[in-house]
């Protein structure tokens, strides 16, 4: 399978090209800045160097040429603006679908996060709107469209803990609890290869259930 990951340089990004890497996956890495190679390359992918905040669509397409499947993992970044929230969550997502269906790739996961899909409680940090409200429409935007076999996946709160290998996942609502981003990475490979996932909202946390065990039980037949 050869995939595209946007936002390559992010934490989740270089542990899922590791592991897609290790299983014979061609990995292509979409980065910001060309100083970020070497992280890419030591993941096993190959970078390519393009900003989702001003590449063109015909851009991104070019890049997803030949492509199977994209995995939309690009995010604004903690101490970020509210306007980078919407140009970066939501706009760059957009972006990679609309690129997606010009090059013809037809499976999409994108990352989101737990508390979208509904507003942020009111008087809480803007800036934590901002961004929900941001996964929110870039998951409208891919719910609204037919032509990509699209996942959507929200987790819990990140950890840089040692990946456990099991998790809950389910369609929302989950508790909200956290979940090591080894094993958000590993549940995306297994999504990528799961055609029964396309279509799905799912909610991520730690839990009981091996990886591979927890993608089948949500995949429809």
């Amino acid at each position: 399978m050869r995939v595209v990951i946007a936002g390559g340089h992010g934490k989740i990004a270089l542990l899922l090209a590791r592991v897609l890497a290790d299983r014979g996956d061609e990995v292509l890495s979409l980065i910001r800045k060309p100083e970020q190679s070497g992280d890419i390359e030591a993941a096993g992918a190959t970078p390519v160097v393009l900003d989702l905040e001003t590449a063109s669509r015909a851009a991104v397409a070019e890049a997803l040429a030949g492509a199977d499947a994209a995995v939309f993992a690009a995010g604004a970044g903690p101490g970020s603006t509210i306007d980078r929230k919407y140009t970066v969550d939501k706009g760059g997502s957009v972006l990679l679908a609309d690129a997606c269906e010009e090059a013809g790739t037809g499976r999409f996961v994108q990352i989101s996060s737990m508390g979208a899909g509904a507003p942020a409680a009111p008087g809480g940090d803007p800036v934590w709107a901002a961004y929900i409200d941001a996964k929110t429409q870039a998951e409208d935007d891919l719910k609204a469209r037919g032509g990509l076999a699209w996942t959507i996946l929200r987790p819990g709160g990140l950890t840089d803990d040692a990946g456990t290998g099991t998790v809950t996942l389910a369609a929302p609502p989950v508790p909200r609890a956290s979940v090591p981003r080894a094993d958000v990475a590993g549940v995306i490979a297994e999504l990528l290869t799961a055609p029964g996932t396309a279509g799905l909202t799912l909610e991520l946390r730690s839990g009981p259930m091996p990886i591979r065990d927890a993608v089948a039980a949500v995949a429809r037949n």
